[in-house]
């Protein structure tokens, strides 16, 4: 049976649309630093980033050798969120041929969504100040729903949100978290290689990597044809 509903493409936010890292960083370093801990480079912190907030900070404590007990670490993420929306753009910047591959596929007749395990205020306000938030139809986060990724009901909610179909759909992520949740909810996969994993993209069954978004249309269109056959 067809599906008539537009075709749909939905992104992942931190390490896919926009390089997050080095905001990320400078936060858990003004965390760190108040509890009397050295600041880490961003070479070093950036490969921490990936699993949340809260993981981000347990990592940051064990690089510096401290014990962290929940209690604490439920008290820094509270600052931790706090200062970070306060300072979410500062560094901030789009991944290179982000908004003209957002052009193609608008032009071509797509929905666009925004599928992350950042809370929804703070994708909201991130893409609102890179000039995003208004291309994208849903903008679903980790506590839109009452699931989120790797559960497949996240990235499937995301799509009705928005509009459209799994049948139409394509994911576009940089970590094990977005493909695996892809494969869930049984929709193709494109993944990106600079973005947050410790495992290389490559080796984690995606449908296709990308090294740059001047190639995510195509690739998008070679996922989509057997999908519109």
């Amino acid at each position: 049976m067809a599906i008539h509903t537009p075709p749909i493409a939905v992104f992942d936010l931190d390490g896919t649309l926009a390089d997050t890292a080095a905001d990320l960083v400078a936060t858990l370093n003004v965390i760190l630093a108040q509890e009397g801990l050295s600041p880490l480079p961003l070479a070093k912190a950036r490969d921490m980033i990936g699993a949340g907030a809260k993981a981000l900070i347990e990592r940051g404590f064990e690089a510096a050798g401290k014990e962290l007990t929940a209690g604490h670490l439920d008290r820094l993420f509270e600052q931790f969120m706090v200062h970070y929306s306060e300072n979410i753009c500062v560094r901030t910047e789009l991944f290179p041929g982000v908004k003209g591959a957002l052009d193609r596929l608008e032009s071509a007749g797509f929905i666009l969504a925004v599928c992350t395990n950042k809370v929804e205020e703070h994708s909201v306000k991130l893409l609102d100040e890179l000039g995003l938030g208004h291309r994208f139809a849903a903008n679903c986060g980790r506590d839109t729903f009452p699931y989120f990724k790797p559960d497949a009901r996240h990235l499937t909610l995301t799509i009705e949100r928005a509009g459209g179909h799994p049948g139409r759909a394509v994911m576009v992520g940089d970590s094990r978290t977005d493909i695996v949740t892809a494969q869930n909810a049984r929709i193709p996969v494109i993944a990106v290689p600079f973005g947050y994993t410790e495992i290389p993209v490559h080796q984690l069954g995606p449908d296709m990597v990308i090294d740059h978004f001047d190639e995510l249309f195509a690739a998008v269109q070679d996922l989509m044809t057997p999908l519109a056959a």
